[in-house]
């Protein structure tokens, strides 16, 4: 697990912070392209946001969905929102 904080584009803090504003909506593990629309240039966001540690994702039943690190969880915090699981 990574400890310091990562650098990542603009876009892709743009995009990390509309799932994390959007987990409250899901349990704290939103829906990938559920409520925020996947796009090509999203899923070069996504990975890079899973290479730097803010985020991992799993499948289920055919769904792919997001959840929060430990650093992913701080960096929405930096940003005024807090991710709960339920």
């Amino acid at each position: 697990m990574r400890t310091t904080v990562e650098k990542i584009t603009d876009k892709s803090l743009k995009l990390f912070l509309a799932y994390a504003a959007d987990a409250e909506n899901w349990n704290g593990e939103p829906l990938v392209g559920g409520n925020i629309k996947a796009t090509k240039e999203s899923r070069g966001n996504l990975t890079q946001l899973k290479k730097t540690g803010y985020i991992t994702t799993f499948d289920d039943d055919g769904c792919v969905w997001m959840s929060f690190t430990d650093n992913g969880k701080k960096l929405a915090a930096d940003h005024g929102i807090e991710i709960k699981k339920q």
